[in-house]
């Protein structure tokens, strides 16, 4: 089963520029919604392989690529095509709240 890809500082850019809509769950270790919503952004990952990135981005980790988007609270979920958000999503929603963001971009 494909499972979500790491995004982080250094690779967000040649991600974004990849010609595909990107879907990334920006988390962290110790955030509980973050942890409930993980397993549901990986079966996207496998729904939408071909079709869209998906990946999940420690803010932690990699707080630039947060910041550069003015994520504040996590999860944060941001649907991208073209380099430019096209939709967004805070906070925990059931898993079809989140393909229907992502199919309405691919």
């Amino acid at each position: 089963m494909a499972k979500a890809i790491e995004i982080t500082d250094a690779n967000f850019d040649e991600i974004a520029n990849s010609g595909k809509t990107i879907l990334v769950d920006f988390w962290a270790e110790w955030c509980g919604p973050c942890k409930m919503i993980g397993p549901m952004v990986d079966e996207l990952a496998g729904e939408y392989d071909g079709k869209a990135v998906v990946g999940k981005l420690n803010v932690d980790t990699n707080p630039n690529t947060a910041m550069k988007f003015g994520v504040r609270s996590i999860p944060t979920l941001l649907v991208i095509k073209d380099g430019q958000v096209v939709d967004k999503q805070i906070g925990a929603v059931p898993k079809s709240v989140l393909a229907g963001k992502l199919s309405a971009h691919v």
